[in-house]
């Protein structure tokens, strides 16, 4: 479990020193404890869905703020029969009630002053006198109590008093908070800022369309990193494709540094990312550029490389305006469990959330010793059990399209049978409903059955 005290709210860097090779749960720990949490932001109600509210909400007046019917019907003073004053009179004295009178009101209505209670429609009749005035009186039906005083009245401040903690700091927003809120007079709320995640695509080689030729790869980063950036707790800002020369390195990760809201930084966000993801060129031959860029802008390498396969040569580092830069490998499984390994904790420290842990489970299989390198295999679940998947070589996604987390071998192996641990796939969920089709008994049964 990745353990950090949140108290101060910043966006300055952690205390990360580089660390070249560290072992798996090592860069977890680093990728956690190099960063801050962001600041708070005020949003839009329909925009802080799902945050985390940063302030606490307060009815900024009695909810609700007047006295109101909870019927239709009329407002009576005394115990009647009640002349009937109509509303331009009404009005005209103030909106007052003085004994012996009523006047008509709608459900929600304001009690007028001197009003006692609410009489329901249901439960009066209107008669004229011989000078052509209505009186209002009880039906002979009506049940003992109609006008009792109070009846039918909703009295201001029912729900909460003007200045009561209607939603607390540390809640995760659903829309009847966001109701709530709108009811208490509020336009907008502070939550917690997620961290703005930009993303540069790099390769000459990658098409983005139909079958690639010989010497051509389809692009798998693409169409996917954005939803899984927001299953990490980050929100998407933009892409931007560059090809493989360190002139279109320098160019992208320095006007995403730089805010630059024509790069991947500024994209559809109006506003630099906080953290940008690079695909490829992190390996150590002459045309990867990764590191000689960092250098350039006068960035740090914090991990350079990670003991573990895939994704071994995953490596972060942070840039001197306190942004991160992930460097993912190019192949998409190794890319994919370097970003879980490294991403899921720097972006939770940065949205002020601990990352979910990992979980123990029973190994479905038996695995060599590999020294010095945490393994991470794809995984499904059948009855408490790991069971590895086929097909996870670096480069391929097949496995992990069918998987339900990823097992974490230590170095020392793990046999069938004994305790190893395993990330579930941020992207995995109990399931909350069903697209089979529905039969005509299943329509027509009772729902409380």
């Amino acid at each position: 479990m990745l353990v950090r005290e949140v108290s101060d709210v910043s966006t300055a860097n952690g205390s990360c020193e580089k660390n070249h090779g560290a072992t798996w749960p090592e860069a977890r720990q680093a990728a956690f404890d190099c960063a801050r949490p962001l600041g708070a932001a005020l949003v839009p109600l329909a925009e802080a869905i799902g945050s985390a509210l940063a302030l606490e909400v307060r009815a900024r007046q009695d909810i609700p703020h007047y006295a109101s019917s909870a019927m239709d019907g009329w407002a009576v003073s005394g115990s009647g029969p009640w002349a009937l004053v109509e509303r331009g009179t009404l009005v005209e004295r103030g909106t007052r009630l003085f004994p012996g009178e009523a006047s008509t009101i709608a459900t929600g209505g304001v009690v007028p002053e001197g009003a006692t209670s609410i009489l329901r429609k249901e439960s009066g009749m209107l008669a004229g006198d011989a000078r052509g005035a209505r009186n209002l009186l009880l039906i002979p039906e009506a049940k003992p109590g109609e006008v009792s005083p109070g009846r039918h009245i909703r009295p201001a401040g029912e729900e909460a008093a003007a200045g009561d903690v209607l939603i607390p700091a540390g809640t995760l927003l659903n829309p009847a908070h966001i109701a709530l809120a709108a009811v208490a007079g509020h336009d907008e709320v502070a939550v917690q800022r997620k961290p703005l995640v930009a993303v540069v695509l790099t390769g000459s080689e990658v098409v983005t369309s139909g079958e690639p030729a010989p010497g051509q790869v389809r692009d798998t980063f693409g169409p996917q990193l954005g939803a899984v950036i927001s299953r990490l707790g980050g929100v998407p800002s933009g892409q931007r494709r560059i090809g493989d020369s360190y002139e279109e390195w320098l160019a992208a990760l320095g006007g995403a540094a730089l805010g630059d809201t024509g790069s991947a930084a500024g994209a559809g966000s109006g506003q630099p990312a906080d953290v940008i993801i690079t695909t490829g060129g992190t390996g150590k031959s002459g045309t990867d550029h990764f590191r000689t860029v960092v250098e350039a802008l006068g960035g740090r390498l914090l991990l350079d490389g990670i003991a573990m396969r895939p994704g071994h040569p995953a490596v972060l580092a942070a840039l001197p305006d306190g942004r991160f830069i992930i460097g993912l490998p190019g192949n998409p499984l190794a890319a994919m469990v370097a970003l879980i390994t490294i991403g899921e904790p720097l972006l939770a420290t940065l949205g002020n959330r601990q990352p979910p842990d990992t979980v123990i489970m029973t190994s479905g299989a038996d695995f060599e010793p590999d020294s010095g390198r945490t393994r991470l295999v794809p995984c499904t679940f059948v009855h408490g059990l790991a069971i590895p998947a086929s097909h996870t070589g670096p480069g391929m996604m097949r496995g992990l399209a069918w998987a339900d987390g990823i097992m974490a071998v230590p170095p020392q192996g793990v046999g069938a049978g004994h305790a190893v641990q395993v990330m579930p796939l941020p992207w995995v969920q109990p399931p909350q409903f069903t697209d089979r089709p529905v039969t005509n008994e299943q329509r027509h049964a009772p729902w409380h059955a």
